[in-house]
């Protein structure tokens, strides 16, 4: 059971003991959800985090999606938490979080390929 809030902050370069940040890591972990949900992906009710408790199958079963939520969650948090201050490297991340995005809602709604 891998933990979201851990798997997050080991990407952002956070070791799991350091607990100073995670009030905002978290908050910006539920923002993504949201948008998550609004894409269609995961449970439809929403979904949120408190914790280090809760595991991303708790999120989503769908291991086909799982990665491709993982890297969308951790490059949205990114920009939120921790800016890039090149604005190559930002222009670069959105586009990545583009990609992502249209790729997620190929996974939700094949039709829109066509």
């Amino acid at each position: 059971m891998e933990s979201i809030l851990t798997s997050i902050k080991k990407m952002l370069d956070i070791v799991e003991e350091d607990e100073h940040f995670d009030p905002d890591i978290i908050m910006h972990i539920n923002s993504v959800f949201m948008i998550l949900t609004q894409l269609g992906v995961g449970p439809p009710e929403g979904f949120r985090i408190e914790d280090k408790t809760s595991s991303w199958t708790d999120f989503i079963e769908d291991t086909t999606k799982l990665e491709l939520v993982k890297s969308y969650i951790h490059l949205r948090v990114k920009l939120l938490f921790d800016p890039p201050t090149s604005g190559a490297v930002m222009e670069s991340i959105n586009r990545m979080i583009t990609e992502f995005e249209f790729r997620l809602n190929v996974a939700v709604d094949p039709e829109q390929s066509v």
